[in-house]
Formats: C-alpha cells, sequence, structure tokens
C-alpha cells in the first residue's frame, strides 16, 4: 500500500471513486488494531512492574506489526479486487461466446473480490486473540488502549464479513460460495472475544 498521510487516505475514501471502499476501511480497522497493541506492548516491556510479563509481549508485539503490515497490504488488495469485477463487468456481451466469457469472468472476479475481505475477517480475529493475550500483563495506564484495539479488530471482522457476502450474493457457484462461507465461521468465533475483552476492560476501569 503506498504511503500517504491519514487525512489524504480519508479523502480518498470520501471521494466519488469507487477504490478505496468498504474493504479496505475494514482492513484499516485491523490495522489500527494491531497498530494499538503494538504501543501497549512499547509502554509497559522494560518496565520492572511488568517483568513477569516481558516474554509475552515482546511476542506478541513481533506478532502485531507483522498483522499491521499485512492488514495494510489487504487494505491495496481490496482497490486491485474490486477494480477487476468491475472490468468483468464491462466485458462485451454482444454474443452468446461473449456473454459466456463475460459471466465467467465476473464469477472469478467475484471470487477474488470475496477472498481479500476473507483474509481481512481472519486477521482481524487474530488481532482480537492478541488484545486478549496482551490484557494481562498491560501496563494498567493504557489497558483502556487494549479494549480500543479489541473494538476497532470487531469493526474490522464486522466489516469483512458484510464485504464477503455481498460478493457472495452473486457468486452461482454454489459449492464454492459454501466453501467460502464455511470459512467465516473461525473469524466470526472472535467477535464474543472482542465483547469480553472490552467488557472486562471496562469492570477494571469501574473499579
Amino acid at each position: 500500500m503506498q504511503t500517504q498521510p491519514v487525512g489524504g487516505w480519508l479523502d480518498d475514501l470520501a471521494s466519488g471513486s469507487s477504490t478505496p471502499g468498504g474493504g479496505a476501511a475494514a482492513a484499516m480497522n485491523a490495522a489500527v488494531g494491531a497498530a494499538l497493541i503494538s504501543m501497549v506492548c512499547n509502554l509497559t516491556i522494560g518496565r520492572p512492574k511488568y517483568a513477569a510479563y516481558e516474554a509475552e509481549l515482546t511476542a506478541a508485539l513481533k506478532n502485531a506489526e507483522e498483522l499491521r503490515g499485512k492488514a495494510l497490504e489487504l487494505a491495496a488488495d481490496d482497490a486491485v479486487a474490486f477494480a477487476a469485477v468491475i472490468a468483468a463487468y464491462q466485458l462485451p456481451k454482444g454474443t452468446d461466446a461473449d456473454k459466456r466469457a463475460r459471466t465467467a469472468a465476473i464469477q472469478t472476479a467475484l471470487v477474488g473480490a470475496a477472498e481479500v475481505p476473507l483474509r481481512t475477517a481472519e486477521l482481524a480475529a487474530e488481532v482480537v486473540r492478541l488484545s486478549r493475550a496482551v490484557l494481562p500483563g498491560a501496563n494498567v495506564n493504557v489497558v483502556s488502549d487494549v479494549a480500543v484495539a479489541a473494538s476497532s479488530a470487531r469493526a474490522a471482522l464486522d466489516a469483512a464479513v458484510v464485504n464477503v457476502e455481498v460478493n457472495l450474493a452473486a457468486l452461482t457457484d454454489e459449492e464454492q460460495r459454501a466453501a467460502l462461507r464455511g470459512r467465516l465461521a473461525a473469524p466470526l468465533a472472535a467477535a464474543a472475544e472482542a465483547d469480553a475483552v472490552v467488557a472486562e476492560v471496562r469492570e477494571r476501569i469501574a473499579k
């Protein structure tokens, strides 16, 4: 993903262009969640009070950085996948052969367009699990940011699922549609875990 200021990316998101769109926004939410986990780790590692969690948080930091990079790649991939769908719909349909070729191209492009948000959902679930992993040893001064990380990942997960489903709705291959939908089950389970992280943090804050 080409580096640009956040404000510039949001201007692009708000523009009349179809890219970046909801799929890219989902991936960026996942990137925000991963970045917050990195921040929590960076503000905890090296502090004597949390020495017992040093190894776990160091590993979590590495994982969070990798997930953030992958999320940014997925944001860029989403634009490419969507462009492929648009290009397929613009293919000629003057003859029966053209129509068959166009239909096949559309179906292939839809699979690709569903695959990207599916990977985003899977990544978002990893961010949720990572927020759970860092919570016990997180610096108390930034424990609320663990909840925000989980919330951001939950938003990414919800958005990604919608983007998968909108592409599956136009997919005519029932077997392929069922296979892709089946892969959503595992990441969807992370939604409840994200809610649990937020609830636990709020309970801690209230004490």
